[in-house]
């Protein structure tokens, strides 16, 4: 049996905070492995703003090929503003999937799109940041598999710890 794999893929993230944020956003959608390639990351992770230490639960491993670097049962997507791409809200997500995401200052590499299975685009009016692209992906995933909250107790266990907000039945 094929275990499950959702990754999310890193091009040459610009700084540690993206790497932080995308990292916070792995944990609330229960991604199993974070890639990245390139230098930039590993240069500054001295300054890593990994707020819930989503890293001591998921790993975040530097790769040179982040395609090679999965199962090869795995879907390949990248999600970029790609001319060709399809829309998110059209597409099927795979059970096994790597989202490959580019870096805030620049595109994921030519050769990385002709190696992927799927090419996706977020339909936005301008370019998001990568943490949000990543969680926009990820929500999407979800509710488009129908794991969504669907109970108080899991309301309760994923909301921080200062929110004690509630509605009140009329």
């Amino acid at each position: 049996m094929i275990q499950p794999f959702l990754g999310i893929g890193l091009v040459n993230p610009k700084s540690p905070t993206n790497v932080g944020s995308v990292m916070r956003a792995a944990g609330c959608y229960s991604v199993d492995k974070v890639l990245y390639t390139g230098g930039r990351y590993d240069r500054a992770a001295e300054f890593y703003t990994d707020t819930h230490q989503m890293a001591s639960q998921i790993p975040l491993q530097h790769v040179d090929d982040l395609i090679a670097a999965v199962p090869t049962e795995t879907r390949v997507v990248c999600v970029e503003l790609v001319e060709g791409a399809q829309s998110l809200p059209l597409y099927e997500h795979a059970v096994n999937a790597l989202y490959l995401f580019g870096p805030e200052d620049g595109s994921i590499d030519q050769h990385i799109i002709d190696r992927a299975h799927d090419v996706v685009y977020v339909p936005t009016v301008m370019c998001m940041n990568l943490a949000a692209s990543v969680n926009v992906l990820l929500y999407d995933r979800l509710a488009k598999n129908g794991n969504c909250i669907s109970d108080v107790e899991q309301v309760r266990a994923s909301r921080d710890t200062n929110n004690r907000l509630r509605i009140k039945p009329d």
